[in-house]
C-alpha cells in the first residue's frame, strides 16, 4: 500500500530502491537478503550495486511519501517516534483481507505465484536441457505479455 512516513520526534535515515529495481535486490518474498544496504557483500551479491539508491534524512515534523511496491530500509539515527500511515487505492477485492499493513502482495498476485510455482514443479520433470529451454521460454513469454512497454 502507499505509505506515509511521518516522522513525530528523531531522525530517521531511509533508502529507498524503485520496484524496477527487484532484479538487484536478492529478494526473497517481499524482503531483499542484502541486510547491510550501506556495505553490501558484493561477492554474494554482485548485481546489488546496480539497484539505483534514493535516500533522504527525516527530522521531527518531516512527512516522506513511499510509493506501494518500492522497497525500503529505515535506520533510526536517535531514537524517535514515527507514524505510518497505510492507505488501498485500488478496489478492496485486489487486497487480502488479512493484510492490515499492506505487506502481502495483492490477491492476483499470489495466485499468479502459485501457478508459476506449479509451473515450474512440471517443469522439474523434464530433464535438465529441456527444462532449461522451456523455463527460458517461458520467461520470455511473461516479458512479452507481462512487462509493461511505459518504463521501458
Amino acid at each position: 500500500m502507499d505509505n506515509f512516513l511521518i516522522q513525530v520526534t528523531g531522525k530517521k535515515r531511509v533508502v529507498l530502491f524503485s520496484p524496477r529495481d527487484a532484479q538487484y535486490l536478492y529478494l526473497s518474498g517481499s524482503k531483499s537478503e542484502v541486510l547491510n544496504i550501506d556495505n553490501p557483500d558484493l561477492a554474494k551479491y554482485p548485481l546489488f550495486s546496480k539497484a539505483r539508491r534514493y535516500e533522504c534524512s527525516l527530522k521531527a515534523g518531516d512527512v516522506l511519501f513511499i510509493p506501494a511496491l518500492w522497497f525500503h530500509n529505515v535506520i533510526s539515527e536517535e531514537f524517535g517516534v514515527g507514524v505510518n500511515v497505510f492507505w488501498k487505492h485500488l478496489p478492496s477485492e485486489c487486497y487480502d483481507k488479512t493484510d492490515t499493513y499492506g505487506n502481502k502482495d495483492l490477491t492476483a498476485a499470489s495466485r499468479a505465484v502459485q501457478i508459476l510455482d506449479r509451473a515450474l514443479k512440471t517443469l522439474a520433470e523434464l530433464p535438465e536441457e529441456y527444462r532449461d529451454f522451456y523455463a527460458r521460454r517461458m520467461v520470455l513469454h511473461i516479458q512479452d505479455k507481462a512487462y509493461s512497454k511505459n518504463f521501458e
